[in-house]
């Protein structure tokens, strides 16, 4: 069939629409431009002849240090119930709540989330917004996360930055002509269809230079993404044919999460660190070029020689060497014949200038000495440190609430899926304390969908400091609990007072105190218990030998009798 012949689907027209939108917005060239200035490659494309391509890269020291603020916390997913209607049901739903943040927590570290996090940051903070795409793995019963290039994703509406309110969301992807082949097979499309699949060289627009390059055939696959009647469908298409036709996902929520740096009035996108700091980077490169071509051609004496006055010109550039004269030339005349030039001084204003560009754009972006941790910790205490930190880093906040909301979403997607794709229900674990051993033991327990439908979770999203000065603030705090005594029985009532009136955001770990608390008070109930049977026994044994011989066998009589009654009663133990 001649290709002429052929229409375009209207997946692929949709996605041509939305393409053409993008080169006109300069998606595609800005992505490559900030990616090349951040890794380093700062000289794209400069023809230049004698200069060295040196650069002081402040942009990467700029975005590392703000994302890695941002993610100087650990992040942990908290669902709660919110039907407070029900009370019958607020238990279950609590118990399920639970169990639903243990099995949260092993995806998150299965799937290496808090590195996917921090690479969705950078990508926000380098490219204006970063994007995770969740799918799922129905054997496991686990959400699969997999991090998008903002060149990849279109939006029905490229002006609102709600994911949840798109019409469409249409997603690209390079992938072996195979895969795509296997596709449109496993759906039942027919074989004079598929033979329109074939490979092409759409690569052009992938984000970073080495995408660019490919080694085995590979094809543009494009999925539409919609919701219809409260639920999404999809369906996947290449240039000529569909190779998935619609289908319903019965999720409610579209299964993307974005996280833009900074929201950009009127844009889906948002605004990142980099592009406003190329021309600061491109004046800094030329300016050190340029001192470097002075140097290389100034700041160095030069040899002046009358070659036609010396016998062996060979010797002027050894060290050591004898320049032999011609013509009896006399020591006197030698100044004649050889000279030095000395250097030049070069302005003291290239440097300033330089250091200027590097400090002042560092400072206004908040990302000065300061503020990156540049104190000497031998002269401040961790607090110190901490408090200047953070209060430098109030500008971060917003990205800060962007980035917990980001988790948020990814969280209700989560649920989304668990609840969509467990009809029969989903097995989850539960933790309980054995009632003899008082050990804990795991237990499988099935949620039925119904428990999980009714379940209205809510989702939170729990912080724990984690950085260098958060650490050394906090084991310092320890410390001086330690000191005072504070974790002495006689002092622990005022310990559990101090410990409640913390706030959950502190430096100092507040459910870790409890914790211990709540261990030291089991500790002491047990010893008290302990010290309580030992004087009953204390006491038996004295009403036993001052009794009579006939009080002496109802005694014994007594005992063999409780025995017998109780014959599963534990035997204290020494718990030192």
């Amino acid at each position: 069939m001649d290709l002429k012949e052929l229409k375009q689907t209207d997946i692929w027209k949709l996605y041509e629409q939305g393409r053409n939108f993008m080169r006109m917005r300069n998606i595609f060239t800005d992505t490559d431009k900030n990616y090349r200035f951040y890794n380093g490659n700062q000289w794209e494309g400069a023809k230049i002849e004698g200069i060295e391509q040196a650069q002081f890269n402040f942009i990467m020291t700029i975005v590392d240090h703000k994302t890695s603020s941002i993610n100087a916390n650990l992040w942990a997913i908290n669902y709660s119930s919110e039907n407070y209607e029900n009370k019958e049901f607020r238990k279950t739903a609590e118990d399920t709540c639970e169990m639903l943040n243990k099995k949260a927590a092993k995806v998150w570290e299965k799937d290496n989330m808090d590195l996917k996090v921090r690479e969705t940051s950078e990508d926000s903070a380098i490219n204006d917004e970063g994007i995770i795409y969740v799918n799922y793995d129905k054997e496991k019963q686990n959400p699969v996360n997999e991090i998008l290039s903002k060149n990849d994703v279109q939006y029905g509406n490229e002006n609102n930055p709600d994911i949840q309110t798109q019409p469409f969301i249409i997603i690209k992807q390079r992938m072996p002509l195979i895969n795509a082949i296997n596709i449109a097979k496993a759906d039942g499309v027919s074989e004079d269809k598929i033979a329109l699949i074939g490979a092409d060289k759409d690569y052009f627009e992938e984000a970073g230079d080495d995408a660019k390059y490919e080694r085995e055939d590979m094809v543009t696959v494009v999925t539409k993404m919609w919701k219809e009647k409260g639920t999404i469908h999809y369906a996947k298409s290449v240039k000529y044919t569909e190779i998935k036709k619609d289908t319903d996902t019965k999720l409610t929520y579209y299964p993307i999460a974005h996280f833009n740096w900074k929201q950009k009035k009127g844009s889906s996108r948002g605004e990142g660190e980099v592009r406003y700091l190329i021309p600061n980077q491109i004046e800094l490169n030329k300016t050190l070029a340029r001192m470097l071509l002075s140097v290389k051609q100034n700041s160095y004496p030069q040899k002046v020689i009358a070659m036609d006055k010396i016998q062996n010109p060979g010797a002027v550039n050894q060290i050591g060497g004898i320049i032999k004269t011609k013509n009896n030339m006399t020591i006197d005349d030698v100044n004649k014949v050889f000279g030095i030039i000395p250097p030049a001084a070069m302005s003291g204003d290239v440097q300033g200038l330089m250091t200027n560009l590097i400090n002042i754009t560092r400072e206004l972006r908040n990302a000065g000495d300061m503020a990156t941790g540049g104190v000497d910790p031998e002269k401040a205490s961790g607090k110190a440190i901490l408090a200047v930190q953070q209060a430098m880093q109030q500008p971060l906040i917003k990205q800060l609430a962007g980035l917990k909301k980001f988790i948020e979403d990814l969280a209700r997607i989560w649920l989304d899926m668990w609840i969509t794709y467990t009809p029969e229900g989903i097995t989850l674990e539960q933790t309980e304390k054995d009632p003899q051993t008082g050990e804990e033991v795991i237990s499988l327990i099935k949620v039925p969908s119904s428990v999980m439908e009714k379940l209205q979770a809510d989702v939170k999203i729990d912080i724990t400091p984690k950085g260098a000065f958060d650490k050394f603030a906090q084991e310092s705090s320890i410390e001086n609990l330690f000191t005072k005594g504070m974790f002495s029985p006689q002092m622990l009532p005022q310990l559990k007072i101090y410990a409640n009136a913390l706030s959950d955001d502190s430096v100092m770990p507040k459910q870790k105190l409890l914790d211990i608390i709540e261990e030291q008070e089991e500790e002491q109930r047990k010893i008290a218990e302990i010290n309580a049977q030992a004087q009953l026994l204390k006491q038996r044994a004295a009403n036993f030998i001052n009794a009579d011989p006939a009080g002496q066998a109802r005694l014994i009589d007594e005992a063999t009798q409780n025995i017998q009654e109780q014959p599963q009663e534990a035997v204290i133990q020494n718990s030192y």
